[in-house]
């Protein structure tokens, strides 16, 4: 079986990429990014040499039909898995128009390609985001309203919309998943959690945005990589599934956790101007995957996120390349 993974050099795709080769043998795995800012070689660096034949990696844009086209052409995929988004709230804010040519223009080439050469299954990779903010209770669930805080989200809303409507349309078996956030190895510098690492570490400001009391949902990445498995292999078309592991943290306690495991001071949090649209909670629901496809999170972030802080300080030489 072989897999068509867009996104594959990002963070969520190239761990999922590392996860599926290293438990499914012998899964095939084309790897399509267009090495933009947070498109990383060096994250798939070696893959070629210990798999063999089993990987590939395609340089392209998604939104390039013609592409897309020969390159599903070429082979005969199971499934496609979209990881491939830009992803960062910050960055739509400034530059809206770079998502929606990758979220909503990519997507609907892939789905297009994906149904003229008979792709038996088409994930898209979402975001809780796509919720919006909830208040101090409650969780969001696959039937809570789509309300989209940020240009990112709200391309990537319309992204999951276009999917679900093929899935209607043409019986293409669309399924869809929204995960909380993630944490681990090989996320790019510019989120919170490798940020404030690498901020640390260089004694530098570690810029908290507003009050700090923004509370998140957090699984590391390699329980939502068991997730989309799950998902891809047993879960029904036409249906969405929440991603969480139920592991809610204010993000200034997040930044002070990241500074005792260094022994850094917390004078070097900075609270900065709050972002446009900031929202204030997401906590994720995720007893249907759990209940329908058995998957639970395995890694808790007490233990979880110590190693992944203790990744970004033995692996200097990969993330000093990417920050200034």
């Amino acid at each position: 079986m072989r897999l068509l993974v867009t996104g594959g050099c990002g963070f969520i795709g190239s761990n999922f990429i590392r996860y599926i080769l290293e438990h499914y043998d012998p899964e095939f795995v084309t790897n399509v990014d267009a090495l933009t800012y947070a498109g990383n070689i060096a994250n798939v660096e070696g893959l070629a040499a210990k798999y063999g034949e089993r990987y590939e990696f395609f340089h392209a844009d998604i939104a390039n039909a013609d592409l897309m086209d020969e390159l599903m052409r070429k082979h005969q995929f199971f499934a496609v898995v979209n990881f491939a988004a830009e992803s960062h709230v910050d960055r739509s804010i400034n530059s809206p128009q770079n998502f929606i040519h990758t979220n909503i223009v990519g997507t609907s080439v892939l789905l297009e390609a994906a149904r003229k050469h008979g792709v038996r299954r088409f994930m898209q990779i979402s975001t809780d985001e796509v919720y919006g903010s909830l208040g101090a209770e409650g969780l969001f669930t696959e039937h809570s309203p789509l309300q989209p805080s940020s240009p990112y989200s709200a391309s990537k809303a319309g992204a999951d919309l276009l999917a679900l409507a093929f899935h209607k349309t043409y019986g293409e078996e669309v399924v869809i998943t929204r995960c909380s956030n993630n944490y681990g190895a090989y996320q790019f510098p510019e989120k919170l959690i490798p940020l404030m690492v690498l901020n640390a570490l260089r004694d530098r400001k570690l810029p908290v945005y507003g009050d700090g009391l923004n509370v998140r949902d957090w699984i590391h990445v390699d329980d939502h990589c068991a997730a989309i498995v799950a998902v891809l292999l047993n879960g029904k078309a036409g249906e969405v599934y929440n991603v969480g592991a139920g592991s809610e943290m204010k993000n200034l306690e997040l930044v002070e956790a990241i500074l005792n495991h260094l022994g850094k001071p917390k004078e070097l949090i900075e609270y900065v101007t709050d972002r446009l649209g900031h929202d204030r909670r997401y906590a994720i629901d995720s007893t249907k995957i759990r209940t329908e496809l058995g998957w639970k999170p395995l890694k808790r972030m007490e233990a979880a996120l110590p190693e992944t802080i203790e990744w970004y300080k033995a692996n200097r030489e990969w993330w000093e390349k990417l920050v200034q």
